[in-house]
């Protein structure tokens, strides 16, 4: 059975899970922002997906951006193993 491409791509640290911020004007009142939060998978630091999506946004949509924040985590990395309680054997 072969690995799905884009779960290699994750454990070679190519690809991480990307959320975007877009913080737009209303077009019809320019004093109001919104906010458009967007989550896809993307590779740092160049991020061509969330680039293609800001390009798409410029083009396509009326309202006009104010910022952007990008953040990103790695989905598949080493975990981390920690006692937090101890075993207890109770007799009754």
């Amino acid at each position: 059975m072969k690995a799905d491409k884009d779960f290699y791509q994750q454990l070679n640290d190519q690809f991480r899970l990307t959320t975007i911020l877009v913080v737009y004007r209303l077009p019809d009142y320019q004093s109001l922002l919104q906010e458009f939060l967007w989550q896809t998978l993307d590779c740092p630091p160049k991020y061509p997906r969330m680039h293609k999506f800001i390009d798409y946004w410029i083009e396509n949509i009326e309202a006009p951006i104010h910022s952007v924040q990008i953040e990103n985590i790695e989905i598949i990395s080493p975990s981390n193993f920690e006692v937090i309680s101890k075993y207890y054997e109770f007799k009754l």
